[in-house]
């Protein structure tokens, strides 16, 4: 075997060792510090777990945007927002049912909702205004900021309303700052981890003769989201289901407001050239679907979890499949 390839394969196993050590230290290290503060498992995972893992996703969309390459850009975001709900909600309802609590769904839930249709809208120039072409300009950009901003504040109405009612929360795990050190730790390891995977797997891939679109559809993708995946998968072990739906909800609405929106509103305006209405529609439908199964009541089970996973499957193998044959 070439040495070359044996390097590339034992830092692929050390970046997942390294990438799923990191989850339990954030996983834990969170837990922790909404203990100390007295605060909700869910609020937590709204802000510092959602935006840490979130740290590749915007990495790559600055890099894209400094290199000309919206198409990178865009399908980061909405690749990743796929694969949050669909694949990260399915695999997580198997190991454990989900259950999510009543604030989540009627308010959480149609924020989420909101923020999507709105990134949608964004896409209507020629059909909203009669313009030639369709943009992404730097004002759309800026708007998602400001709904960031506004997701924000309610994040904090959400925290004082929290420590006003003295909810009861189980005793930390460590002191404030052992685990704060713990989430950044952890942090380090889940985004340093995946960058890992991404680069050895992506050389692998390359020495092996696979072309660079198949790299960006796959490797790509689900390396900026394996954070997300196994921070998902180790709270779903753990029954920490307020950590783990508040990271998937946090990191989508962080994906199109701040991963998207704010290199648009630094660096200008994008042209989404290469989008097709399936990915537009997956994206839509799949923010749907964890609204529709969530507000029954009951927690989302390994059925539904199951149904995701298919239609994940489905929607991944056509767009793989068309890459091929193109």
């Amino acid at each position: 075997m070439d040495i070359n390839i044996l390097l590339q394969i034992l830092m692929l196993v050390g970046g997942f060792v390294i990438l799923i050590k990191g989850a339990d230290w954030l996983v834990d290290g969170a837990s922790s510090v909404a203990g100390n503060f007295k605060i909700s498992k869910q609020l937590v995972g709204l802000t510092i777990v959602a935006f840490g893992t979130g740290a590749p996703e915007l990495a790559v969309s600055i890099t894209s945007m400094v290199n000309g390459n919206t198409d990178m850009l865009l399908g980061n975001v909405m690749g990743s927002n796929i694969i949050n709900i669909l694949l990260l909600i399915g695999i997580a309802a198997i190991i454990s049912p989900i259950k999510i609590n009543k604030n989540t769904i009627s308010k959480e839930l149609p924020l989420l909702l909101l923020t999507t249709l709105g990134l949608i809208f964004l896409f209507l120039d020629t059909t909203l205004s009669n313009a030639s072409e369709n943009w992404i300009t730097r004002s759309d950009g800026l708007v998602c900021v400001l709904f960031f901003a506004i997701f924000l504040y309610y994040i904090i109405a959400m925290t004082r309303k929290n420590k006003k009612e003295k909810n009861k929360v189980e005793k930390p795990k460590w002191k404030l700052g052992l685990s704060f050190l713990f989430v950044a730790l952890g942090l380090v390891g889940v985004v340093g981890g995946s960058q890992l995977v991404v680069a050895s797997a992506s050389e692998i891939a390359k020495v092996i003769g696979i072309s660079d679109r198949i790299i960006a559809l796959t490797v790509v993708a689900f390396g900026t989201s394996l954070p997300e995946l196994v921070t998902t998968i180790t709270a779903a072990r753990r029954h920490e289901n307020e950590l783990l739906v508040g990271n998937i909800i946090g990191s989508n609405i962080f994906n199109i407001c701040i991963v998207l929106g704010l290199p648009v509103a630094i660096f200008g305006g994008i042209k989404p050239e290469s989008f097709e209405a399936i990915d537009v529609v997956m994206m839509i439908a799949s923010a749907g679907l964890l609204w529709l199964v969530a507000r029954e009541g009951s927690p989302i089970s390994k059925k539904e979890g199951s149904f995701m996973l298919i239609v994940f499957a489905v929607y991944y193998g056509y767009i793989i499949t068309n890459a091929l044959a193109a």
